[in-house]
C-alpha cells in the first residue's frame, strides 16, 4: 500500500481485477425472480470456493436513519420472501421494529456475481420460529439462551460461564425457544442481480414488482 497524497490515508486503488468470468443476458433470466435467484443459489452451492452461499449482508436502519449491517444466513425462500433468524433484542431487530425497510446482499466473489434484495421485513409466526429453533444444533440452541445480542458485556468469561451453567441447567431436556428468539420474513419490492464483466461494463438487471407482476430492467453498470 503506498501513501496517498493526503498525509491521512493510504493508497489501495493498485488492489483491483478485471471480471471475465461470465455474462448475463436478457435471454437468460427467468421471468419469475425467485427462480433466477434459485437457479444462482444452487450455482453458488456447487462452487467449492464458496464456503457459504446463504451468507448475506442484512442492512437495517433505525427510525432516524441510522444504518447498520452484518452478515446473517438465509434459511429459507418461497412467494412469500426470504427468511433469516436473529435474538429480537439485537440491535437488527429493535431496527426493524421501527424501520420495516431492509437490504439483503448476496456476495459470491468466484462466480462474480452478487444479488441485492429491497423490501420490507416482518416478524414470523411464532410456531415457525420455534420449528426452525428445534432444528438448529444443541450447542447453537444454548448459544442462543446465553447471548443477549448486542449487549455490553464486560468480558468473553462471562459468555463462557453463561453457557456451561445453561448446558448443565438443560441435560437430559429438550431446549425450549427462547421468547427473545424471533423469525424474519423479508417480502421483496426489487430484486437486482449483477455480473461482472470486463472493463467495469458490468450486467445488470432488476426485477420490480409492479402490482401482482415482475418488470425487469437492464440497469447501467
Amino acid at each position: 500500500m503506498n501513501k496517498s497524497e493526503h498525509p491521512d490515508f493510504l493508497d489501495v486503488s493498485s488492489f483491483r481485477r478485471d471480471y471475465l468470468n461470465s455474462e448475463l443476458r436478457r435471454a437468460d433470466l427467468c421471468e419469475d425472480p425467485l427462480e433466477q435467484f434459485h437457479k444462482w443459489l444452487d450455482e453458488a452451492a456447487a462452487c467449492p470456493e464458496i464456503q457459504e452461499p446463504t451468507a448475506m449482508v442484512l442492512s437495517t436502519a433505525s427510525a432516524e436513519g441510522a444504518v447498520s449491517s452484518r452478515v446473517v444466513l438465509l434459511k429459507g425462500y418461497g412467494p412469500t420472501g426470504f427468511r433469516f433468524f436473529t435474538n429480537s433484542g439485537s440491535r437488527k431487530a429493535t431496527q426493524i421494529a421501527s424501520n420495516a425497510s431492509v437490504s439483503l446482499l448476496f456476495y459470491w466473489e468466484a462466480l462474480e456475481r452478487q444479488i441485492q434484495i429491497n423490501g420490507k421485513a416482518t416478524p414470523l409466526p411464532r410456531a415457525e420460529t420455534e420449528s426452525y429453533f428445534a432444528k438448529r444444533p444443541r450447542g447453537s440452541r444454548i448459544g442462543a439462551w446465553a447471548s443477549r445480542q448486542s449487549a455490553v458485556i464486560p468480558n468473553r468469561e462471562l459468555l463462557d460461564r453463561r453457557a456451561a451453567e445453561l448446558e448443565q441447567q438443560f441435560e437430559g431436556e429438550e431446549i425450549p425457544t427462547p421468547e427473545f428468539w424471533s423469525g424474519y420474513v423479508v417480502a421483496p419490492a426489487s430484486i437486482e442481480f449483477w455480473q461482472g464483466r470486463s472493463n467495469r461494463l458490468h450486467d445488470r438487471f432488476r426485477y420490480e414488482r409492479i402490482g401482482g407482476d415482475w418488470r425487469i430492467d437492464r440497469l447501467s453498470p
